[in-house]
């Protein structure tokens, strides 16, 4: 029979009461590390309106900055995931924290377009790494039951690390000159690298894990880069692809350049823009928890349809409408709930669809190709501004790529419950 959830399990924090030491402690390193780099990686979003002031450089440069890092970022998940196949999830974490961290903190050295440019770029191998090796390792550590909700508040650390990171802004650039205050930001960057520290001494590899690769070693196989590009798992890495390339578009799309959105479009302060931001990142820290809630209750597949539909009529409103300071400050928290909500059910998904031989380069690439290909719409959206408004262009790639998520969800197969194999 059955069994149904407590009321202290159902609800947003909970369930994390009934969670294992072994599951306290993944859970602990991969949230800490995901928030962190996100901090990391919405820091470019806060310096682009100094570059393009102090550089000189155009908004279609300025995307390119950002595409860079996520194209690059592609490959890295691809590759860590792999990684994390072949050495263990774990180790593979540590790598990926300290490559972003370091590449980070030398952006903000940077003294041109060119040097800025390299280390963006490289910061996109450790940027897409994390995920990877952080996803596959807390998916496999959780129980089924809980495992959405865990992935849904790991996901949720993206909101607690972009929160940071609009702090720091405001901080900076209240006492700092813009072209000191965008390097100090870049230079705090290095702040992740202190995770590492707690993963090597408490976070061990998942039994799961362990238990494949001795059936691997009696067996005399490795793990293959390209098995997942092979019958039966060339569907479920095409559709995760276009899955994550909808969600990634759009939510990229959206906030590479809305800092810039609203300071030269809506005409609002350093400060008063960091009020807007504050309302985009609780509605997204609430949209990634919820979202967690629902993958375990409701599914996988409905939470995708129900979050990219909220997600891409809601950044259309939002940017295209021209709606005064009031209404913009309250669709900021839909905005930010239903973009982020959006990858809850992903860590979750892709986990429960791949053989744990493979689970780390095919969640890797699934999640980091729809990074990649999604890394193209911040340029497009520079491109497209030349001659439409920012928001117009922002709103035009945002519906696209929400509608080319929705599609997809809705020719995946569900996994609820799924529990996972050797």
């Amino acid at each position: 029979m059955a069994t149904v959830p407590s009321t202290s399990q159902a609800t947003w924090f909970g369930w994390m009461f009934h969670l294992t030491q072994a599951e306290r402690r993944a859970f602990g390193a991969c949230l800490g590390g995901w928030g962190l780099d996100a901090m990391d990686a919405q820091l470019y979003s806060f310096a682009i309106p100094t570059l393009m002031a102090t550089w000189g450089i155009t908004a279609a440069q300025a995307g390119l900055l950002g595409t860079a890092a996520l194209l690059i970022s592609a490959v890295g998940g691809w590759l860590a995931g792999f990684l994390a196949d072949r050495i263990g999830r774990v180790r593979t974490l540590q790598i990926s924290i300290l490559w972003f961290a370091s590449f980070t903190f030398l952006s903000g050295l940077a003294q041109n377009y060119q040097q800025l440019f390299a280390a963006r770029a490289l910061v996109g191998l450790g940027f897409g790494g994390e995920w990877a090796a952080g996803a596959v390792l807390l998916g496999e550590v959780m129980r089924p039951e809980h495992r959405g909700k865990a992935l849904g508040m790991m996901q949720a650390g993206w909101a607690l690390g972009w929160g940071a990171a609009a702090l720091l802004y405001a901080f900076f650039f209240s006492v700092l000159p813009p072209e000191t205050a965008w390097r100090a930001l870049f230079l705090v960057g290095i702040l992740p690298a202190f995770v590492v520290f707690f993963a090597r001494r408490f976070v061990d590899e998942p039994g799961v894990y362990l238990r494949s690769k001795k059936v691997l070693a009696a067996q005399g196989g490795t793990p293959s880069l390209f098995e997942i590009f092979r019958p039966p798992l060339l569907r479920i890495t095409l559709l995760g692809g276009l899955l994550g390339t909808g969600a990634q578009g759009g939510y990229y799309a959206v906030t590479t350049f809305l800092p810039a959105f609203l300071r030269q479009e809506r005409g609002l302060s350093v400060l008063d823009s960091a009020g807007y931001l504050a309302v985009l990142i609780c509605g997204s820290f609430c949209g990634y928890l919820t979202a967690g809630i629902c993958a375990d209750r409701i599914g996988r597949r409905p939470t995708f349809l129900l979050f990219a539909i909220g997600a891409g009529v809601v950044a259309v409103t939002y940017t295209t409408v021209p709606f005064g300071d009031a209404a913009m400050l309250f669709l900021g928290f839909p905005l930010g709930f239903f973009a982020s909500g959006v990858f809850s059910a992903m860590g979750p998904f892709f986990t429960e669809h791949f053989p744990t031989r493979v689970r780390g380069a095919g969640q890797g690439f699934a999640y980091n190709i729809g990074r990649g290909t999604g890394a193209v719409f911040p340029t497009l959206v520079g491109m497209l501004s030349a001659r439409l408004t920012l928001g117009q262009s922002i709103g035009i790639f945002a519906g696209l790529a929400y509608t080319v998520m929705a599609i997809a969800a809705f020719l995946l197969p569900e996994t609820k419950g799924k529990a996972l194999d050797p």
